[in-house]
């Protein structure tokens, strides 16, 4: 009875009574006999009554009950796309031509905002940096624990050459004694503070330059998302909108955000594991996503980065076509990315 009630509400948009469910569903019970049960299924929290006089309708711990346990096979839409995903070769000059690509399918198949975030490598372990003078500037050659080598050219302070042998010692020796490739700099000794100063923003400036050029993702949909009555008032969309433009990467779950998300639910934590699942209302810790659904799937590349597949939308959402379409995706990107 909850599965015809929450496949009503996601056809309709309108609260569902014990008669029509009779009708449509066909249920071998009167309408009083199910008008009883959608009673005991609103004691107990899986369906609501937006109005005294009106049907019912799911509530958010309803649509978890039936993503969890009541979801039915994807429609033919899904399978259609999975199809068409596995006979896709890599033709694109450019990994955002294979984004948007993706992104449009999605979001032409379910109506609903498609977002996939761009591939990022885990933090990476620095193993080892040297220092090298050159007619007055600094080249600061970098390597990190995956295989990643870098080199930086920055300006030397006048009288700092002479720091840069004992300075590179004493990088070697944090370096040794470090696990996570981390730099003490309050340790740095005085008389090494003026190179010190340097090779410190440098690294920074690097590593912020590094997280800035692989953030954003490709969000296509609006309109449909727009169409939806539930995105009808402007207080719930523009905070959406404001996310999305700006920090779509904390519309996400991503494995190395288990701290950021401390805060939801034991239940939807296990459903989002790794990256992937189905958050649905409150269960995610930003406000802006309290009146949506997110529909989440991780891909991997062939060098170990990490990217997301998503559907944002109402609550009622056909949560099985969903599903099946992120995932999809996400297995078409891996293969076709590694």
């Amino acid at each position: 009875m909850l599965r015809a009630t929450v496949q009503h509400y996601v056809d309709t948009v309108e609260p569902v009574g014990s008669q029509t469910l009779v009708k449509r569903f066909g249920f071998p019970a009167s309408p009083a006999t199910v008008r009883t049960a959608m009673g005991v299924l609103e004691q107990k929290g899986l369906l609501v009554q937006p109005h005294p006089s009106a049907g019912r309708i799911p509530s958010q711990q309803g649509y978890r009950l039936f993503v969890d346990d009541l979801l039915p096979a994807p429609g033919a839409g899904a399978l259609q796309l999975e199809k068409e995903l596995l006979a896709m070769s890599l033709q694109w000059a450019a990994l955002d031509d294979l984004l948007l690509h993706l992104a449009r399918r999605l979001a032409d198949l379910t109506g609903l905002l498609s977002l996939i975030t761009r591939p990022q490598r885990q933090e990476s372990t620095l193993q080892a940096v040297r220092l090298v003078p050159s007619h007055g500037r600094l080249l600061i050659f970098l390597v990190e624990a995956d295989g990643t080598a870098s080199s930086l050219n920055v300006r030397l302070p006048p009288g700092a050459e002479a720091e840069l042998t004992p300075l590179e010692c004493w990088v070697v020796q944090q370096l040794r004694n470090s696990l996570n490739g981390t730099l003490h700099w309050e340790e740095l000794p005085s008389q090494l503070e003026s190179s010190g100063r340097v090779v410190r923003q440098a690294l920074s400036s690097h590593r912020q330059a590094g997280h800035a050029s692989l953030e954003g993702a490709v969000a296509l949909g609006w309109g449909g998302l727009l169409a939806q009555p539930e995105f009808s008032q402007t207080a719930i969309l523009r905070p959406l909108i404001q996310l999305v433009e700006e920090e779509p990467q904390r519309l996400l779950r991503r494995k190395d955000q288990e701290s950021a998300w401390a805060t939801a639910p034991a239940g939807a934590t296990e459903n989002a594991a790794h990256g992937n699942g189905v958050w649905i209302g409150a269960e995610h810790p930003h406000p802006a996503l309290r009146a949506c659904s997110v529909v989440q799937a991780t891909y991997r590349t062939g060098n170990g980065s990490r990217g997301q597949v998503a559907l944002v939308g109402p609550m009622r959402m056909a949560y099985a076509t969903a599903r099946a379409a992120v995932q999809s995706v996400a297995t078409s990107l891996q293969r076709l990315l590694s």
